[in-house]
């Protein structure tokens, strides 16, 4: 079997021309755009969109990187759009936070939430769970998470980061039912990857996370961006960027175990920058607190999100109701 290929391209800032740059040369040192999308194929981005905080904290990925991703696929003839199912709020409500929705807008790149559940089986266990059909419908997936620590699985990377395919409140369901036991809940999140099955991850580590993450951490410049198609290579390759030990990693370690990914993974080819110089030795990890959530964290969870659902739907029936009645047809 071939050893994984792992693409490091050097980023300091979000200016948009570097992070055009750094984004091509992604696709480049992986083989070309078009080995991962063909004109006119509906392409969900899915980044890291968990809760509503702005781009100056490194909660979410950075929405000038989701920009420039989106503008490239555009260029190319794709159709790109972004998608997320937050465990806080919704996806419209953090790209507007972002300050993400007027350039999206502007370039005609619609914004979805991923609901729409479709029960399928995953994994050797056959586990039923609703994964968004927005997801499923794409004709391509692109991975674009956030370098993050996490209180409860040590790190966040790459394979996480499609538990956000699966639709509403679920997430805090399998808190609830796997959460007592990490490696069942790991190799879920390795079982749901593998049957989203994105063509492409890159990772968003130009800013990253640590400490009390995937949230309320610090931000912290790192610098980079980590592409690849395999998952795991590309966890064990953030692992080396900020000096930690693949096998202390929760989520990497069932991966493993589940078969996820491909080749020799202690043979990992990295082209790109050199990471020798640019090792982040001082990488806080946090205090890890439980993974299991109570019935009544769940319940309580379900009752905030119909909450904060059904004041969307009133905030988008007035602004409708302010549109039409200042229309100067209206009266006619």
């Amino acid at each position: 079997m071939s050893s994984p290929t792992v693409a490091l391209t050097r980023c300091n800032d979000y200016e948009p021309a570097r992070i055009r740059e750094a984004v091509e040369r992604q696709f480049e040192l992986l083989g070309g755009i078009d080995r991962f999308v063909r004109p006119g194929d509906r392409v969900l981005l899915k980044p890291n969109f968990i809760a509503p905080k702005s781009r100056e904290h490194a909660t979410q990925t950075h929405p000038a990187f989701v920009l420039e991703v989106a503008r490239l696929l555009k260029d190319f003839g794709a159709k790109p759009f972004v998608g997320d199912s937050p465990a806080w709020s919704n996806v419209a409500t953090c790209v507007k936070v972002l300050k993400l929705d007027g350039p999206l807008k502007e370039l005609s790149v619609p914004v979805k939430q991923l609901d729409k559940p479709r029960w399928v089986r995953v994994g050797a266990g056959k586990t039923k769970v609703g994964i968004s059909s927005v997801a499923l419908d794409a004709d391509v997936v692109i991975n674009l998470p956030k370098l993050k620590s996490h209180q409860q699985l040590l790190t966040t990377f790459a394979i996480k980061n499609m538990f956000g395919c699966a639709s509403g409140k679920q997430k805090a369901f399998w808190h609830f039912a796997k959460g007592r036991n990490t490696d069942r809940f790991c190799k879920l999140l390795a079982d749901i990857y593998r049957f989203v099955n994105p063509a492409l991850t890159i990772v968003d580590a130009i800013y990253a996370m640590d400490g009390a993450g995937p949230i309320n951490g610090r931000t912290r410049p790192l610098g980079w961006l980590i592409g690849g198609t395999d998952p795991v290579a590309c966890e064990t390759v953030c692992c080396k960027i900020i000096n930690i030990d693949p096998v202390d990693v929760p989520v990497l370690k069932a991966a493993r175990c589940s078969g996820l990914g491909s080749g020799e993974q202690d043979k990992i080819e990295i082209v790109g920058d050199d990471l020798a110089q640019n090792v982040c030795t001082d990488f806080e990890l946090p205090d890890l607190i439980p993974l299991s959530f109570s019935l009544m964290h769940v319940c309580k969870s379900v009752l905030k999100q119909m909450l904060l659902l059904a004041n969307s739907v009133k905030t988008r029936l007035i602004t409708a109701d302010e549109d039409r009645t200042n229309d100067p047809g209206f009266l006619r």
